[in-house]
């Protein structure tokens, strides 16, 4: 959201040495693990609006690099249209909830129709929690705090325009140094003015990051000069509300629009790690699990905090993802696809066709950035739910080649153990846009019996995570789970985070 720029310094405050970004990352030791667990964990949110990681790393940002060094840098990417435009409202919504626009409901800056009663702020569900603690959020862009956060926040405060990140920072700083906040909030915004005004390939918008780079530096000194410091287990986390167009701009389905980022130091973040599983909103919920609150399945948060990471099969192909081969318009350099599945897996085509784009021959597993590239604004960018490597059958990418036949694919996980004549759950991450007369059809087998039917897909199912009860023969000791997907020139089907649980 574009303001105007009141007294912003583009003067560094460089991070005297990197001992103190440093010192804010625990090594996972048992020994460190006990010290920590008897000093009080604190939260420190940074939103810098707009901003792109990868000009970050362009910029003369000597203190976010620190804090990028010091700990976890997660890029990550966000939907587009029809689930919301890469604009201020969808994204600082999503990030501060820990939810979807598909949930939240907010579309755009208005914030019309929202449902944050529903999935409140992060800093709300902690006054729920503990009302003991104390809540601060403090932003550039009004809406944030006067719209996001609700009034059960201790102190919310919405900076007068004239003084703009820099009474920002300003608060933020007399916040951490003469108070004892637990976990607080703050957004600055004048990385996207730059954006707005010069565009992200621009000189301007590479001082607007060294600028707040200094703003950052100065709330992270404020942090590390507490007197209780040595008592405290802090943990920062910088991220982005949506990125911007080379020449300027939001709002669309473009792969830089829809960029964002975690950068997480402290807490149990290892020095220098980068992950690709990280989704916006896993900032909720890491916090909140920093503090200790734990994360009810009724709140219907769609982040997980990155201190429980969920080891997924499709993730250990990442490292073996090409480049396109019959795509043109991905890019050289981007990763990638498989036809490979990883150990246990397998993909059955001898049902295929022939021919059609080599990408999309039957089951492939991919990336988020790769797929969405193939062809952007038919949906594909909300695919939010699936998390770095997932599974997809593309009907229509593999037709955009002449074909012979129809597509016909199964995917088949490995053999997950159950226990006869007691349930079992099929749970999988799933994003399904139908066109007849296509279908898709999740099947089980049970100790290499026939398979049988549990789900069916005829129409359009949004991205979301399915949940499906299991009946398990008598004498069962495995199961299977199948994925066939059959049509032509249709559409697609993703699927990621496949388990099957005994009950």
């Amino acid at each position: 959201m574009p303001r105007t720029p009141s007294g912003l310094s583009r003067r560094s405050m460089l991070l005297g040495s990197a001992t103190a970004a440093l010192a804010l990352t625990v090594p996972a030791t048992s020994a460190v693990a006990r010290a920590r667990a008897a000093r009080t964990p604190k939260v420190l949110v940074i939103g810098l609006d707009g901003a792109l990681l990868n000009r970050i790393k362009d910029a003369d940002a000597p203190r976010l690099k620190a804090l990028m060094a010091a700990g976890l840098t997660a890029p990550s990417a966000i939907y587009a249209n029809p689930m919301a435009p890469t604009m201020s409202g969808p994204g600082w919504s999503t990030l501060i909830t820990g939810v979807w626009p598909d949930k939240h409901n907010v579309k755009d800056n208005n914030f019309t129709g929202h449902k944050f009663a529903q999935y409140p702020d992060f800093l709300t569900r902690i006054e729920t929690a503990k009302p003991s603690l104390s809540t601060y959020a403090v932003s550039s862009w009004a809406p944030i705090t006067d719209i996001v956060f609700s009034a059960k926040v201790d102190t919310r405060v919405s900076t007068p325009s004239a003084e703009y990140d820099t009474g920002t920072t300003a608060r933020a700083v007399e916040r951490l140094k003469g108070a004892n906040p637990d976990a607080v909030f703050v957004q600055l915004d004048n990385v996207d003015h730059a954006g707005h005004t010069y565009g992200a390939a621009s000189q301007e918008y590479l001082d607007a990051i060294h600028g707040v780079d200094g703003q950052v530096g100065a709330m992270v000194d404020a942090v590390t000069s507490r007197s209780t410091y040595g008592n405290e287990d802090w943990l920062i986390l910088v991220t982005a509300d949506h990125g911007h167009t080379d020449v300027g701009g939001h709002g669309g389905s473009t792969w830089p629009e829809r960029q964002t980022f975690m950068i997480a130091t402290g807490g149990t973040a290892a020095p220098g790690s980068t992950r690709h599983d990280v989704k916006m909103p896993d900032i909720a919920a890491t916090a909140l699990a920093h503090l200790g609150i734990a994360l009810d399945p009724a709140w219907g948060l769609d982040g997980r905090p990155v201190q429980q990471p969920l080891p997924d099969d499709f993730d250990a192909l990442r490292d073996r993802l090409g480049g396109p081969v019959d795509e043109t318009g991905i890019g050289s350099g981007v990763i990638g696809f498989t036809h490979t599945p990883p150990s246990g897996w397998s993909v059955d085509n001898s049902r295929m066709g022939t021919g059609g784009v080599t990408e999309w021959r039957g089951w492939s597993f991919t990336t988020d950035e790769f797929w969405t590239k193939a062809e952007r604004d038919q949906q594909r960018e909300c695919n939010v739910r699936a998390r770095g490597v997932f599974a997809v059958a593309d009907g229509d990418e593999w037709s955009d080649k002449t074909v012979t036949g129809t597509f016909d694919s199964t995917l088949t996980s490995p053999a997950f153990p159950v226990t006869g004549g007691r349930p079992a759950t099929l749970t999988y991450t799933t994003f399904y846009r139908q066109e007849a007369p296509q279908k898709g059809e999740v099947l089980v087998s049970y100790d290499g019996a026939a398979p049988v039917p549990v789900r069916t897909y005829t129409a359009d199912v949004p991205s979301r995570t399915e949940t499906v009860p299991l009946t398990v023969p008598a004498g069962a000791t495995s199961a299977k789970a199948h994925f066939r997907y059959t049509g032509a020139n249709n559409w697609f089907w993703t699927i990621d985070g496949v388990k099957i649980s005994r009950s």
